[in-house]
């Protein structure tokens, strides 16, 4: 067993088998709030997009079951925009484990009328209702996401356990004490529960897991030559939802992605970064949030993010 140093009261380090890493801290927390959902709900679903905050969220719950299957399923909202590399890791990884997986479609809510394309071509807010649509419809009680309260203020005011009304509307103020690691299921007929066991993990200690577990990503999460244009401060990648305009030329650039979402809506960052090593260095050394630097879906107001939790969005 390895042991790790331990300063007591008078600052004297001391080494014992009990005392944690951060890192394993972190992840003793995520499998106790798997087992505790596990044995609390009836039907919990793990959002999956095949992003690192995702595909981190389902090795944790790997770890807490095993060497039982993973008691929940999987769900994907597809903005229809996704980069094909992190669906292809999807799919790859619902294989590999076995996994049921439901997705609902964002352009079918197009093809109904229901949604419209906005005119920036950006999905991102469109997922809201064939999100919530599909926790109604297949009932789920319990919700995992992978937000983080270091990548954006909304987030930040979130609980471990966030509860949800019969609409699937967020109010803050509703929010429970969770003290001492004690969470409340409690819920009507109806309401739902979203659960972020990640809460507690920053972008760094994401990275540094990773590293540590020998977990794979998607290759856009390292430094690649791609074809991106420049909009509005960010590099975004071509394609069918609307770019680049008149005016937007497109260039091969060596970049990477800080975190994966609508490619409308998600830039790359310029990096040489193409190790695990390279990346943690890069992310310590950043003052920016990923969200902050490469989402413009934030940037629409100083609350987009919280007017759409409000709405029933992560």
């Amino acid at each position: 067993m390895t042991t790790v140093a331990k300063v007591t009261q008078d600052g004297e380090g001391t080494s014992s088998p009990y005392a944690l890493s951060h890192l394993d801290a972190l992840e003793s927390e995520a499998v106790h709030i798997f087992r505790e959902v596990a044995g609390e709900f009836e039907n919990p679903v793990i959002l999956f997009s095949g992003g690192k905050d995702s595909i981190l969220m389902l090795h944790l719950a790997l770890k807490a079951f095993a060497p039982a299957a993973v008691p929940f399923a999987l769900l994907h909202v597809d903005t229809g925009h996704n980069f094909p590399e992190v669906l292809q890791y999807r799919d790859r990884t619902v294989r590999q484990h076995g996994l049921r997986l439901h997705v609902a479609l964002v352009q079918d809510y197009i093809d109904r009328g229901v949604l419209k394309e906005r005119p920036d071509g950006t999905r991102n807010p469109l997922q809201t209702l064939p999100l919530t649509e599909k926790i109604q419809a297949e009932k789920f009680d319990a919700v995992f996401g992978g937000g983080r309260r270091d990548e954006e203020k909304a987030r930040a005011k979130e609980r471990v356990f966030s509860l949800r009304d019969e609409f699937s509307q967020w109010d803050p103020r509703r929010q429970r004490p969770e003290l001492w690691n004690l969470y409340n299921g409690r819920h009507a007929p109806g309401e739902h529960v979203r659960v972020f066991p990640l809460s507690n993990w920053t972008e760094l200690d994401v990275w540094q897991y990773i590293a540590r577990e020998g977990i794979e990503l998607p290759a856009i999460y390292y430094a690649h030559e791609r074809e991106v244009f420049a909009r509005n401060g960010m590099w975004l990648t071509p394609g069918e939802w609307g770019g680049p305009k008149d005016g937007e030329s497109v260039e091969k650039r060596l970049v990477r992605y800080r975190t994966v979402g609508d490619m409308s809506c998600t830039g790359a960052v310029d990096s040489d970064a193409d190790t695990i090593e390279k990346v943690i260095a890069e992310i310590a050394a950043s003052r920016l949030t990923e969200r902050g630097a490469t989402r413009a879906d934030d940037k629409m107001s100083e609350a987009a993010m919280e007017d759409r939790k409000r709405e029933g969005y992560f």
